[in-house]
């Protein structure tokens, strides 16, 4: 079973940093960049969930 991504961001850059947006709670920022094949990524800490603005409507 697949479970849905926590958060989902619709983004105009091919490479996107993530710190968890928590502040202080957060995580560590890291750089994740977004295939060209997929359209989307997701981050290795917090599951979030980054959609390239061309793969928006092809992405559940």
């Amino acid at each position: 079973m697949t479970l849905p991504a926590p958060e989902t961001k619709i983004v105009s850059q091919w490479r996107v940093a993530c710190d968890g947006s928590e502040g202080a709670l957060g995580h560590p920022r890291v750089w994740l960049p977004i295939p060209h094949e997929t359209g989307y990524v997701d981050c290795g800490y917090c599951d979030a969930r980054y959609v390239h603005e061309s793969f928006a409507d092809k992405i559940k």
